[in-house]
């Protein structure tokens, strides 16, 4: 059965690149500042990180930051901390399609909103959010450092030793993202 899963996984990947390179995604920020949307892609299966997230939804909140959390939870019953909450929305396995890509209303909808930045919380590099992530429609995407950086989707890497701790993750973005020139962002565009 794992055989299989590993074949279906593959031809997703390859799916993915396809519409990838089918996609013009144009490079663009300025400073945190100027932010408005930020857009979350997160892992849910960790229950005890969404303290965390709901911590920086409110930090980004009292900034006049609009927040919106996209995740994928491996269960079909969602825990009662992840209900009736208007800025997180939920995939299940069974929003998935025969290839593990997601195929609802919803991660359509989060993949073509044009957030400010996009903020990549998957670090286990789950198919379903990997494919929500590089797909995305943001100007500017920030993720967790990866060696392998051609298949990357991500404007700006984080290093972090493991295990990487939501928090500090959130933490980490946001003082790099304030730390960003304008000025050399432009220069990168136009190299």
């Amino acid at each position: 059965m794992e055989l299989f899963k590993n074949i279906r996984l593959k031809i997703g990947e390859a799916i993915l690149k396809k519409k990838m390179a089918e996609t013009k995604r144009k490079l663009y920020f300025s400073n945190f500042g100027q932010v408005k949307k930020i857009g979350i892609i997160w892992d849910a299966s960790n229950v005890n990180e969404f303290p965390y997230l709901s911590k920086f939804h409110q930090n980004m909140n009292e900034r006049n930051i609009e927040v919106n959390i996209i995740c994928f939870y491996p269960d079909d019953n969602l825990p009662n901390q992840y209900t009736a909450i208007r800025y997180l929305t939920c995939i299940r396995k069974k929003e998935l399609n025969f290839f593990y890509q997601p195929v609802s209303i919803e991660a359509d909808n989060f993949i073509k909103n044009r957030f400010d930045i996009v903020i990549d919380i998957n670090f286990k590099k789950l198919f379903p959010l990997h494919y929500i992530s590089s797909l995305s429609n943001s100007p500017f995407k920030v993720g967790l450092f990866e060696s392998e950086t051609n298949n990357t989707p991500y404007d700006l890497m984080i290093d972090m030793k493991n295990p990487v701790d939501v928090e500090d993750y959130l933490v980490q973005v946001i003082k790099y993202l304030e730390m960003i020139n304008p000025g050399q962002v432009k220069q990168l565009i136009n190299n």
